[in-house]
């Protein structure tokens, strides 16, 4: 069974805490759903024109080597509806909810995603979830650098420097059970400041292909045996690999939190 099922009311937590924008320290986890109405609005985006665009890669998406596609920017979902797409907050767990993975800059990225829900809401955009492989070749480039954008780590120009860990800032007073799966998949981890980013705020965290936040911001989810994800999030890029390297095995598939997301990689267009 899913974890993301196990909790009926989506990534909830904490209903009496959503009223304002003050008093975190009184949450009490385990409580009813939450009220999300507290959380920042989720525009919709008109579909976005890339001039210059490489026809063999659907739009939003960069080419590399001649021989597949990649998200240029982190993934996020749009709520798949009989009524057309509408926003989805990157707030919370997808559940069992409808959705489609959309390439976007300047857009918050979603996080909570397991990659049970990666792998779905990519094939509802017609592409698919990267295989480790190319997941690393989009990130160091054609001359292999540890890091998207050189061989030295430089402070600073992804998002993976002087964070803030919301987990502790919301949850240190339930000592070691902070790090279980509730309090990590709280709707609010990410809208405090000095944690997660929109896509492309780094503009010199860029790839030689032009594909951006590879390392830092949030985790991705790849394809691969082991369930892994790549790149590091805000907060750590280095202790499982540096920069490129960085791979995480120490979950299932069907695991989520606020560190969890995603890029999709396509075929080539015929």
């Amino acid at each position: 069974m899913r974890i993301a099922k196990l909790l009926a009311t989506g990534a909830a937590v904490g209903a009496t805490a959503f009223a304002g924008t003050v008093g975190f320290a009184a949450l009490s986890v385990g409580s009813a759903s939450a009220n999300t109405s507290a959380l920042p609005a989720i525009a919709m985006e008109a579909p976005i024109e890339f001039p210059g665009e490489k026809a063999p890669c659907p739009e939003g998406m960069a080419f590399v080597e001649r021989t597949y596609c990649i998200d240029k920017w982190e993934a996020s979902l749009v709520l798949v509806t009989p009524d057309g797409e509408k926003p989805f907050s990157p707030y919370i767990a997808m559940t069992d909810s409808r959705v489609r993975a959309v390439s976007r800059p300047a857009v918050v990225p979603q996080a909570y995603v397991s990659r049970e829900d990666a792998t779905i809401a990519c094939a509802s955009a017609g592409k698919r979830l990267c295989k480790s492989d190319e997941w690393v070749l989009a990130c160091r480039g054609s001359h292999s650098r540890k890091f998207p954008y050189g061989n030295s780590r430089k402070q600073g120009v992804c998002n993976d420097t002087g964070r803030t860990s919301p987990v502790k800032a919301l949850f240190s007073r339930l000592g070691a059970k902070m790090f279980s799966f509730q309090p990590m998949n709280d709707p609010r981890l990410n809208t405090l400041p000095g944690t997660l980013e929109k896509t492309g705020s780094h503009p010199d965290c860029v790839s030689e292909y032009g594909v951006y936040d590879m390392v830092g911001n949030l985790h991705e989810w790849v394809d691969e045996p082991t369930s892994a994800f790549r790149g590091g999030y805000y907060l750590d890029t280095h202790e499982n690999g540096d920069g490129c390297d960085y791979k995480t095995v120490a979950h299932g598939p069907e695991y989520h939190d606020y560190s969890t997301g995603f890029r999709c990689c396509a075929d080539l267009q015929n």
